[in-house]
């Protein structure tokens, strides 16, 4: 894990300190709310519905136990008692008061957190796969190289003021975990030619109002290169990016206009041409440097198989249903990588409590290294523990009510604030999930019908990632009334795509009915073991929407 150095700490203090000096001058009316918005946006604080916001960066989703600690401290100190974790592995505070921001910020800063960068258009939060480092078959841990982007992308003079906000994704994995294909730069490591970590990178990936699927632009660029290239997209982008629509500025538009290969094409040229220079070359010893920050803990040595694993496994039905769906596969022997879940049933997708995030740092310090992680898909990560520790784990989180067996079924959605919070949206998603995660509340019934992923957003803006949902759920505003439109076979992973609109939007009280009805129609539809996206892909999409409008 990174950990500050002296420069680190004193730019986070000498900005906690300014933007105490800012806060007071706009409580004493000494600053316009138009004055203050540039100045609180760049410390990551938003105006909501109902309150400030405060958008905290957990960079590539990583953290100790005496951050998470610390997160569990502000919302009970000066938040309503809970955090919501987002699809960029951030956390957000909803009802911070502004008085009270410069102490949270002082308190983040206490341990080597802080909200910079969150907001506005620059280069934004990095995020990355949450098994990196430990998942088996990854080419390199993609923390390294995200941690080198963050730190260039950090204050950077240039990409302070882009013409939109800008999202970068990293992962070493075949399998995406990270969404990279739906980021503005996406990066996959792959075995270069002389064996050593390179990139394939992709541009012009997004979400919003006109959803892209990025293209990849490099090919197995060298690990030296990498912020030289990165540099050139960011140069291109800057130079042709649009300024004139807020609606047109993302790069995906660019990409778009221009043509992918157009783009390409001048991302080389601007590489070629050297862009920044020989200063973005990176030195191998500066890669070291950063690689030993994330040097693997002290694993022990162990068998793969744990004689008290297996009988709890063989005795306790809850504990085993939860391992089948929780666990994932680690590459040490001996270990294991462990789900939570942020999502009960009946409750809001990524929200934990106070109690919650303090048990689970406690838990990381005794049985994980001392390091939790953030999914973009709303839930935490405890990334290295013991086997033969996993059932006591499970009971641990069981009793704070994070031990829903539910990972990558049809409860463990993706939901934005929506129009609960969020002054953008104008439909409500937080009650949507709610109501589905309830219909589908037979655990049994999850596990039977597989793996499934619905994503909900209560506006265009698609924080809820609906486009890439194998189910989408879109909240529309029509004439004043909340209706939701719904679209299937989109994906985030390694063969992301955008979904398909199935017909007129649903009200209120038909949404449900209709997910019912495409859960059904899948179900008649299956073949043995196939996964509902594989049957969306082999029939298409004209049976659910025979099921969903047959009676209209």
């Amino acid at each position: 894990m990174y950990r500050y150095d002296e420069f680190d700490h004193t730019i986070v203090k000498e900005r906690v300190t300014e933007f105490t000096g800012q806060v007071k001058r706009r409580l004493a009316g000494e600053l316009t709310e138009d004055e203050f918005k540039p100045l609180r946006l760049m410390n990551g604080l938003y105006l909501q519905l109902h309150a400030y916001m405060l958008r905290v960066a957990i960079p590539y989703g990583t953290l100790s136990g005496t951050q998470m600690r610390m997160l569990g401290h502000i919302a009970r100190k000066y938040d309503k008692g809970y955090g919501h974790f987002t699809t960029r592995q951030n956390i957000q505070y909803n009802w911070p008061k502004l008085k009270d921001v410069p102490d949270i910020l002082a308190d983040l800063a206490s341990v080597e957190m802080h909200a910079i960068q969150t907001s506005g258009n620059c280069i934004r939060n990095v995020t990355s796969d949450q098994y990196a480092g430990v998942a088996a078959g990854e080419i390199d841990d993609p923390r390294i190289w995200s941690e080198i982007l963050r730190q260039w992308s950090t204050f950077h003079p240039e990409y302070t003021f882009l013409p939109r906000k800008f999202k970068i994704a990293v992962t070493g994995h075949a399998n995406d975990r990270a969404a990279i294909k739906v980021h503005d730069v996406g990066i996959i490591i792959v075995e270069g030619d002389d064996g050593q970590p390179a990139f394939d990178i992709y541009a012009g990936g997004g979400q919003g109002r006109t959803p892209m699927i990025a293209s990849l632009v490099g090919k197995k660029i060298p690990a030296r290169d990498l912020l030289h290239f990165v540099d050139a997209i960011m140069r291109v982008y800057n130079m042709h990016g649009r300024r004139d629509n807020m609606y047109k500025a993302r790069i995906k538009i660019l990409v778009h206009a221009l043509g992918a290969e157009e783009f390409a094409r001048q991302v080389h040229e601007e590489f070629a041409r050297g862009g920044a220079g020989d200063d973005l070359k990176l030195p191998d010893g500066e890669i070291e440097r950063i690689r030993a920050y994330f040097a693997p803990p002290a694993y022990d040595t162990l068998d793969d198989s744990d004689a008290a694993y297996e009988k709890a496994l063989a005795e306790d039905k809850a504990f085993a249903q939860w391992a089948r769906t929780n666990l994932a596969d680690h590459k040490v022997p001996g270990y294991a990588i462990v789900n939570i879940s942020l999502k009960p049933i009946g409750g809001i997708a990524g929200d934990a409590s106070d109690v919650q995030m303090e048990t689970i740092a406690d838990i990381a310090e005794k049985y994980s290294f001392d390091e939790v992680r953030v999914t973009h898909e709303q839930n935490l990560v405890l990334p290295d523990v013991k086997k033969s520790d996993l059932y006591a784990v499970w009971k641990a989180l069981d009793a704070i009510d994070c031990a829903t067996p539910n990972i990558g079924l049809i409860s463990d959605m993706i939901v934005c604030p929506g129009l609960d919070y969020c002054d953008l949206a104008n439909a409500r998603s937080i009650s949507i999930g709610q109501m589905i995660s309830e219909s589908f509340a037979d655990l049994d019934r999850e596990h039977d019908i597989g793996e499934l992923k619905i994503k909900i957003s209560g506006c265009i803006n698609a924080c809820g990632h609906h486009h890439v949902g194998h189910i989408g759920i879109l909240g529309v505003d029509k004439k004043g009334v909340e209706n939701y439109q719904v679209s299937l076979g989109g994906a985030a992973d390694e063969h992301a795509a955008v979904g398909d609109i199935v017909g007129p939007a649903f009200t209120e009280d038909k949404i449900v009915w209709a997910i019912e009805t495409i859960v059904e129609t899948y179900v008649s539809h299956r073949k043995d073991g196939e996964k509902f996206i594989d049957t969306y892909r082999r029939i298409g999409i004209d049976p659910f929407k025979e099921t969903l409008y047959a009676a209209a």
